[in-house]
């Protein structure tokens, strides 16, 4: 895991980092004021470690939406690809324990976890692919429904041919250009 969020320094860092990114893609967040933002995640300082952590990893973390019955701003890893830091993994521990060779160094889920972070469902992926166009060169491991998961398969997404595909593997497999975006809802 990547360092810890330690100090004031740090925290007012990430806070400028989350401001600039913000300002710089409205399109993202349309309707929705960086003050009300900042706000909620003075009250919410616990989120902010997450937030590191998605920083830290290269998943350029930025405001996708605000959820009304919960009263969350949904923030997101927009990076143009998945995720440097968090590349080369399969999908969860289940998968990972099954390897008896070449074993990656973690799980996408278990990372996720480990961060404090969801991966992206489907329905998530598809509507920041509305947002702007992801993972041309990548893809990303998605939240995959158990009745798959049972079956041994975890599912991915990708951008290409100007189309958001949803593709299937098995769960242990891991490359080199994928990795997984998170959800922190704040």
């Amino acid at each position: 895991m990547v360092k810890a969020l330690s100090s004031q320094v740090q925290q007012l860092a990430l806070l400028a980092t989350l401001k600039t990114r913000f300002e710089q893609h409205k399109y993202r967040h349309v309707n929705i004021a960086w003050k009300d933002v900042q706000l909620k995640l003075e009250a919410n300082q616990q989120k902010l470690e997450p937030l590191l952590q998605m920083e830290l990893t290269h998943g350029e973390p930025d405001v996708i939406g605000y959820d009304a019955t919960t009263n969350d701003f949904l923030f997101c890893d927009c990076a143009a690809e998945s995720p440097k830091g968090r590349r080369s993994l399969c999908y969860d521990e289940q998968a990972l324990e099954a390897r008896k060779e070449n074993k990656p160094k973690h799980s996408a889920l278990a990372l996720a976890n480990e961060m404090g972070i969801t991966l992206l469902s489907e329905t998530e992926y598809k509507q920041l692919q509305q947002l702007e166009k992801v993972d041309t060169k990548t893809s990303s491991w998605l939240l995959t429904p158990i009745s798959i998961r049972q079956l041994g398969g975890a599912i991915f997404g990708d951008y290409r041919y100007g189309q958001v595909f949803i593709y299937h593997n098995g769960a242990e497999s891991y490359y080199a250009a994928r990795g997984f975006r998170g959800l922190l809802k704040v």
